[in-house]
């Protein structure tokens, strides 16, 4: 099967699945429900969907300090585009499940030996031996269980006022005070600080900004771990219970594969990815199995086509679902189409390039008069240096330093904070062009 884990144990397997068909879900029906309410606004053009976290989770990275690193960016950026979008963000972490990746060729080869490629903590180790390499199911019950803590420690925090909306606001005063490009922020921050000085001398009931709505998902690649996680609820509706939103990659999108048959059989909230390949037709093809219903909130297209080819790409794709007259979400990956190899061997992205192509998508869109629905980005809550440029420039000499990615290279804190300021300058400008 497309992008399916050789694995060298049957017996191992049918083991691991069976644990996990027993075991707690660790997202309920109705949550999922609720996020295809939320993600239903944002088809309407009502809301916006910012969704983020790493490239590839590891099992070392589920610490408290990790997951709070990245759920503080998240609510960072979706305070600052709330502000400016003026409409609701929809927040969506890329986490608690996003442990396995999908490789380009199924073997590595280092100095002559050849072993089989990374897939992922899911599947095997990231050391380049035999040993580490040769694809484990027991890893994938190490997944759930890393899963389920990460979303414990979500949970406790969104729910226990790390995401008070005073606090939140303070985090980015300090960014905006602290960062060379803060100047160029500043009007927005304050504008923020003008509005919760109104809300609490007009003595609103702030209650509601204590706590968030949080919601987790990652790609649904591993159909083995997939499918045994996918529960039934009173309805006979069928639920993937191992994230609230799950996606299908750019590399197993075929319509007569596994994966677009596994996903139109659950009620969850889908997306899809779609690379500067997909073709009108191919799309209104994954429009008719994947959501037959046109039910908006069901189906998000997340366009990754790069800086160089979004404005020619997308505008054919959005005009060819719209003529079907579906409302889906249509959101902006600017990461994947836009990575190269820097002269240090370290694969990286120019951040001036994900914010054009977030620009391209923005520039589409109001054109057309649809709704560019948010963004797809992969970032971390610390300071490494993976992708070049930002406010706290990284230069290419710099990426050596803390290059800690396991797979493909993410923004950092600063670099997340100063793309959603700069998105939100896009999104008011296109409120009021």
């Amino acid at each position: 099967m497309n992008q399916q884990p050789d694995w060298p144990d049957p017996s191992a397997l049918r083991a691991v699945t069976g644990r996990l068909a027993a075991a707690p879900p660790p997202v309920f029906a109705a949550e999922c429900d609720r996020l295809r309410d939320r993600l239903a606004a944002v088809a309407r053009g009502e809301a916006f969907l910012l969704q983020g976290g790493d490239c590839a989770e590891t099992f070392g990275s589920t610490g408290v300090e990790e997951v709070r690193g990245k759920l503080k960016t998240l609510l960072q950026m979706a305070v600052i585009l709330t502000y400016a979008a003026a409409v609701p963000v929809v927040r969506i972490g890329r986490m608690a499940g996003q442990y396995a990746k999908p490789r380009s060729s199924p073997v590595e080869e280092r100095d002559g030996a050849v072993l089989p490629s990374y897939r992922g903590d899911a599947v095997n180790g990231r050391e380049f031996t035999a040993g580490a390499r040769r694809p484990d199911p027991e890893r994938m019950w190490r997944m759930y269980e890393s899963s389920v803590t990460t979303l414990n420690l979500v949970r406790a925090l969104t729910g226990g006022g790390f995401a008070d909306l005073r606090q939140v606001h303070d985090w980015n005063r300090g960014f905006v005070v602290g960062s060379p490009a803060g100047e160029r922020y500043e009007r927005l921050a304050g504008e923020i600080e003008h509005a919760l000085s109104f809300m609490q001398a007009c003595g609103a009931d702030t209650r509601g900004l204590t706590t968030a709505d949080f919601f987790v998902g990652h790609e649904g690649l591993l159909l083995d771990y997939e499918e045994a996680l996918t529960r039934g609820d009173e309805s006979g509706r069928r639920y993937a219970t191992s994230a609230h939103f799950l996606w299908i990659g750019e590399r197993t999108r075929d319509l007569d594969g596994e994966h677009v048959a596994y996903f139109a059989g659950i009620a969850n909230p889908i997306g899809v990815k779609l690379g500067p390949t997909a073709h009108p037709d191919a799309v209104l093809g994954l429009l008719d199995r994947l959501d037959p219903d046109r039910e908006p909130g069901r189906l998000t297209f997340v366009v990754r086509a790069g800086a160089d080819r979004v404005r020619d790409v997308l505008p054919p794709l959005v005009e060819k679902v719209a003529s079907e007259g579906a409302r889906v979400a249509w959101v902006c990956d600017p990461m994947h189409g836009n990575t190269f190899t820097a002269p240090s061997g370290h694969k990286t992205r120019r951040f001036d390039a994900v914010l054009d192509e977030v620009a391209g998508f923005t520039e589409v869109h109001h054109a057309l008069g649809t709704h560019p629905g948010g963004i797809h980005v992969e970032l971390t809550g610390d300071d490494v240096t993976e992708c070049i440029g930002g406010g706290y420039e990284v230069r290419p000499e710099d990426l050596r330093h803390r290059y800690e990615t396991a797979c493909d290279p993410r923004l950092n804190h600063a670099q997340s904070l100063d793309l959603a300021f700069r998105v939100a300058e896009l999104y008011r400008a296109g409120r009021t062009g």
